[in-house]
């Protein structure tokens, strides 16, 4: 494997809004860094910063140390990829940065090792007027010699460079799952303030509100996960029956304005078949095995 030089060079493929913030944020760090876009236009802004424009995706393989695929998805990667002669990949490592599902992370890196590359699945955790901040979370699976011959200029991308395990789709996953959890709780607070604002409050003066709630979820996920992990769901701070009648109040109150009561219903349906199966006694930790069942 290809150990980086003191100085290395970092090649970025594709110069849509994620690529190019990852260029401009190598470019701040003083990283000799090489730009391509199968439309050259949208590289020159890297240019006059002081990048490099490859005139073909192989010469930016073959300059860099560091190869970044900032591409639509894993088609278009491998489509970009997949002409270039394997010897070119000899030098660099490939981060694919390309969104995925685990699945097809893990089937683009079996693409990679049959090419013999060096790969890292890559998830950025962050929009891109974050990018290059200390405390911006980027996620690496895969081998882990390259993320740590790497992890210098890796962490100019964003300071909490995690290598989260060697399987490929680790990375995608943990990006799935938190994405999940951000649009709920996006939605939520969407849901609520359309209830707020059809009663005469503004949405600022709920704001306050939501906040408190938003406070008190991490102790609320620290007991859920002890909850799942130990396969246990004791209902002795809280009970399924009880935040059935709650869920059923914030649906017939959706209901009662005209709002679109999809998402609280989701909610209520899956404490009420937990209910109906014998369950109101337990926590609503309880839910996961409502979700890990077919619908």
């Amino acid at each position: 494997m290809h150990m980086s030089k003191s100085t290395p060079t970092v090649a970025v493929l594709g110069q849509g809004p994620m690529g190019a913030a990852l260029a401009h944020a190598l470019l701040k760090a003083k990283v000799s860094t090489v730009v391509w876009n199968r439309t050259r236009q949208r590289a020159e802004a890297q240019a006059a910063a002081g990048a490099r424009i490859a005139p073909t995706a192989e010469a930016a393989v073959r300059d860099a140390d560091l190869v970044l695929g900032v591409l639509r998805d894993g088609n278009v990667t491998r489509a970009v990829l997949e002409p270039i002669p394997e010897d070119a990949f000899r030098t660099s490592t490939i981060v694919n940065f390309a969104t995925s599902t685990p699945h097809a992370a893990r089937k683009e890196a079996g693409w990679a090792a049959e090419r013999r590359m060096s790969w890292l699945s890559g998830a950025i955790m962050v929009p891109t007027p974050l990018v290059g901040q200390p405390d911006s979370l980027f996620l690496y699976s895969g081998e882990r010699a390259p993320f740590d011959i790497h992890a210098d200029v890796l962490k100019v991308l964003g300071g909490d460079a995690r290598h989260v395990g060697t399987d490929h789709g680790l990375a995608s996953l943990l990006d799935t799952g938190m994405l999940e959890l951000f649009f709920a709780g996006m939605t939520g607070f969407l849901h609520a303030t359309a209830m707020v604002t059809a009663q005469g409050l503004k949405a600022t003066d709920f704001l306050p509100f939501a906040e408190t709630m938003v406070d008190i979820l991490p102790a609320s996920l620290a007991g859920l996960a002890r909850d799942v992990d130990a396969g246990t769901y004791p209902g002795t701070e809280d009970n399924l029956a009880m935040e059935l009648a709650a869920l059923g109040h914030i649906v017939d109150t959706s209901d009662d304005i005209g709002l679109d009561g999809r998402f609280p219903r989701v909610m209520r349906d899956l404490a009420a078949a937990a209910v109906d199966s014998g369950h109101g006694g337990h926590g609503w930790s309880r839910i996961i095995e409502q979700l890990r069942k077919p619908a």
